[in-house]
């Protein structure tokens, strides 16, 4: 089995490299903290999404002892909005736990000890921060690796192979004195020009010996199994303003599904749909709610849609915030809402302002 030129990569990543927020050029070791942070965010998100929100979390927790030492709250909040609301969770215990041992640790052992961090994780922080010569495996390193052996097996079964075999990319005396390189250049190159649908194999530094490009079966790689049909579940949501501008928010269950973070009043997530009588007995308090519309919301395993009521009302009553608290209007943005629970707040004052409630 042939294995592709270290230098060939890494020729091609020293011109070509992408410029991005967490990186450093040059002589510079990278900060572990910055590194570690945008490995976190960039699970199950792209690097569009993450850029701006790395540079807004980074101006307001500059470094880990910062993170670690910030309220709960304020961490959810910051993250409101990237999804996958556990790794927020995650980030801040871990963020405790490297404070507590005076460091990040410097290996992938110690790496994965830490809450939140996987092998992927631990394997591109040891490599881009420390200088360990291993390699990630992430989406793009599978693909890259899929490819360049004509691995035909579907993922995810073929998931094990892959990682098997993208560990040796790195054999080369080049790859093992620049790991940091090394691994940054499988992503760019996994993200430019071994893209998932259309691969640019005539301007690949490793097209000679690619497998696939060599057979004409590149762009099919890799192979996935069906996805099975994704579930449907239903409910409502309440936006309420009192005279003041006021609105109530509550604070979800600290285990689950968006776990710990701020939403609006609502109905349980059910498969049967909800008709309007059961969504009315199912309101906070009585009132003259109106239905703003339905909003539509992709989990990774079910799609959501949340009917979004409204209503204008003087005032609350304290019954009324009994499971929740009141919040100004304009400081909405400021909590830890999800994306799902933003959608229904802009659709519910979408409606409030069209209708002069």
């Amino acid at each position: 089995m042939t294995h592709p030129s270290a230098h060939a990569l890494l020729h091609w990543y020293d011109r070509h490299r992408r410029t991005l927020p967490w990186r450093v050029v040059g002589q510079s070791h990278p900060d572990p903290y910055r590194v570690w942070l945008s490995e976190i965010m960039l699970q199950q998100t792209t690097v569009k999404a993450v850029a701006p929100y790395y540079l807004r979390f980074t101006e307001k927790f500059p470094t880990v002892q910062a993170l670690a030492s910030a309220d709960r709250e304020d961490v959810l909040a910051a993250w409101a909005g990237l999804g996958y609301y556990s790794r927020a969770r995650n980030l801040h215990a871990c963020a405790q736990a490297v404070v507590a041992l005076g460091g990040f640790p410097q290996d992938v052992q110690g790496l994965r000890a830490l809450p939140g961090i996987g092998p992927y994780t631990a394997a591109a922080v040891a490599a881009i921060a420390f200088g360990v010569p291993v390699v990630p495996v992430d989406g793009n390193v599978e693909r890259v690796t899929a490819r360049l052996f004509a691995i035909t097996d579907p993922l995810p079964p073929a998931r094990k192979k892959l990682a098997q075999l993208a560990i040796t990319l790195n054999a080369d005396r080049e790859a093992q004195e620049r790991p940091s390189d090394f691994a940054q250049a499988l992503f760019d190159l996994g993200s430019s020009l071994c893209s998932p649908r259309a691969p640019a194999c005539g301007l690949c530094p490793w097209q000679g010996e690619c497998a696939a490009h060599k057979q004409g079966i590149a762009a099919e790689l890799p192979r996935k199994l069906p996805k099975a049909e994704r579930p449907v579940r239903f409910g409502a949501a309440f936006l309420a303003r009192d005279a003041a501008g006021q609105i109530l928010l509550r604070k979800r269950a600290e285990k689950g599904l968006l776990a710990a973070m701020t939403e609006l009043p609502g109905t349980e997530w059910r498969l049967k749909n909800w008709n309007e009588t059961e969504i009315l007995q199912a309101a906070p308090f009585t009132a003259d709610w109106t239905l703003a519309g339905r909003v539509k919301h992709v989990f990774t395993h079910f799609t959501l849609y949340l009917d979004v009521y409204v209503a204008q009302i003087k005032h609350f009553s304290n019954q009324a915030v009994s499971d929740g608290f009141l919040v100004p209007m304009e400081c909405v943005k400021d909590t830890a809402l999800p994306s799902i629970m933003q959608k229904c707040f802009e659709k519910g004052l979408s409606c409030l302002k069209e209708k002069k409630l």
